[in-house]
C-alpha cells in the first residue's frame, strides 16, 4: 500500500519530533518544518495528503497557511495544532477551512484518529470553489470595512463570527481575515484606498 505523505508545521521541534515519531510507519511518510511561509511552498508544490499547521507561528500565522495552501490545493485537508490557548482561534479555523483541530499535548490515538477523520473528510466532499461567488455580499463586507472602524476591527479580532450576517463562503471570509488583497483584486477589480487601507492595518494586528 502506498505511503499518505503528511507535511507538518510547527515552530516548536519537538511536536514536529512527536508527529514523526508517531506517524512514521507503514502508512504514513511525514516531512516537517519549523516555519509557515517554508510549509506553505512544500504544500503548493509538492504532493502531500494531508497538512498539519499549528495556529500560532513567529513568521506566519496558521490562518494564512491555510489560505495559501487552499488556493493551489483546495482539496488537502488541513488539520489544525493549537495548545490550549489558542483553541477559539482553531474553531475559527475549522469554520474558515480546516478539517480537524487537535490539542497539544495530543496522544497518537488522537492525532491518527484526527489524520484518518480528515481524509475520509476530504474524500466525501467537493473541494470548495476558489473564485469569488457572493461578489454583492463581499462589496458589501470590503465597503462597510471601509466605513466602519468597529466593524473592521471586529473582523480582525473574531474571524469568522464578525462575518456571520453575510452570506459568504469560507475560502471568501479567509480571504477577508487574511487581507489576501491580491487575490481579491484579482477578483474583485482594483480596490479603493479605504477598502485596501482597512485591509492592511488589520492584518498587522
Amino acid at each position: 500500500m502506498q505511503k499518505k505523505k503528511v507535511l507538518a508545521i510547527d515552530d516548536e521541534q519537538i511536536v514536529l519530533d512527536s508527529i514523526k515519531k508517531i506517524l512514521s510507519s507503514d502508512e504514513y511518510e511525514v516531512h516537517t518544518t519549523l516555519k509557515g511561509g517554508t510549509g506553505i511552498s512544500h504544500a503548493i508544490s509538492e504532493h502531500f495528503d494531508v497538512v498539519l499547521t499549528d495556529i500560532r507561528m513567529p513568521d506566519i500565522d496558521g490562518f494564512k497557511v491555510i489560505r495559501d495552501i487552499r488556493k493551489y490545493k483546495p482539496s488537502i485537508p488541513i488539520v489544525i495544532i493549537t495548545g490550549y490557548a489558542s483553541v477559539s482561534s482553531a474553531v475559527q479555523a475549522m469554520k474558515l477551512g480546516a478539517t480537524h483541530y487537535i490539542e497539544k499535548p495530543f496522544t497518537p490515538d488522537q492525532l491518527v484518529q484526527a489524520i484518518a477523520s480528515s481524509l475520509a473528510s476530504a474524500a466525501a466532499r467537493a473541494p470548495e470553489e476558489q473564485t469569488i461567488i457572493h461578489r454583492d455580499e463581499f462589496s458589501k463586507v470590503l465597503q462597510r470595512g471601509a466605513n466602519d472602524r468597529q466593524f473592521a476591527q471586529s473582523v480582525f479580532a473574531n474571524g469568522a463570527d464578525a462575518l456571520e450576517g453575510f452570506d459568504l463562503t469560507a475560502q471568501e471570509k479567509l480571504a477577508i481575515i487574511t487581507a489576501d488583497i491580491n487575490w481579491i483584486e484579482d477578483q474583485m477589480g482594483t480596490l479603493s484606498p479605504d477598502q485596501k487601507a482597512w485591509l492592511i492595518e488589520g492584518a498587522k494586528k
